[in-house]
């Protein structure tokens, strides 16, 4: 079990030593491209992880770009001007969320929170070489964020656009059916276990940064160990994994 854990660790070193590399967040070229530009539209990334809810993550994540092109631009300044009404005309005509009507309150919402805390730069929200607790609370501050996407956004902003912090030791694991799999499997957690559970197991692990394990741990269970006929013949943990509940 040490081992794989310590394989696992390893994994996430190394994902964070990366260089940044454009993120595919979605299918679409473009919306890709707004969703990577932090410097110049930091707020699309900020919307775009408070949309990630209820829906496919490929769908929400495209959300802002589609809103873009509704508005014939991104600028914080046109999308400040509209109105709650407008949004929630937008959001119906293009069908962008399973809950139209809330999530785009959610969004009207955050673009407020953006002009009247952030000085309408979303990337107050990590400027300054913070600690990983402060953008945590910030982004539970925005109306519908729970702990999992306060995790995830700030995890993202970590170990994909490299934006520095004083440490990581509250950047959580996000409790993703994925990922929760794993850890069972594993033995890590019990099958019952609950979200805490597992929260509280990544922070034994690896306290100084718990959310370390994200990634690696999501990957593996989205291509290899899959709910049914998991592949393990191909897992490279393969021979660490006492495949508990395996089919």
């Amino acid at each position: 079990m040490k081992e794989f854990v310590n394989i696992l660790i390893k994994q996430g070193e190394k994902l964070l030593a990366q260089p940044y590399q454009e993120i595919k967040f979605t299918g679409n070229s473009k919306a890709n491209e707004l969703l990577n530009d932090i410097k110049t539209h930091p707020h699309a990334f900020v919307l775009a992880c408070i949309m990630d809810r209820m829906i496919m993550a490929k769908r929400a994540w495209e959300i802002p770009y589609k809103i873009s092109s509704e508005m014939g631009n991104f600028e914080f300044s046109k999308l400040l001007s509209l109105d709650l009404d407008r949004t929630k005309e937008i959001f119906t005509k293009k069908s962008l969320h399973r809950f139209n009507n809330i999530m785009a309150e959610k969004f009207y919402l955050a673009l407020q929170r953006i002009h009247k805390r952030y000085n309408n730069d979303a990337s107050n929200i990590w400027k300054g070489n913070p600690r990983s607790a402060t953008i945590v609370r910030r982004f539970l501050q925005f109306q519908g964020v729970g702990i999992k996407i306060a995790s995830m956004s700030t995890n993202i902003l970590a170990r994909e656009f490299k934006v520095l912090m004083e440490d990581k030791l509250c950047i959580d694991i996000s409790p993703d059916v994925q990922v929760r799999r794993v850890f069972i499997r594993v033995g890590l957690i019990d099958e019952n276990a609950k979200n805490d559970d597992l929260i509280y197991c990544a922070r034994e692990l690896n306290p100084k940064y718990p959310g370390i394990f994200d990634l690696p741990v999501w990957k593996i269970g989205k291509y290899l160990c899959r709910p049914k006929n998991p592949n393990c013949k191909e897992c490279h943990l393969n021979s660490y994994c006492p495949k508990i509940g395996v089919n």
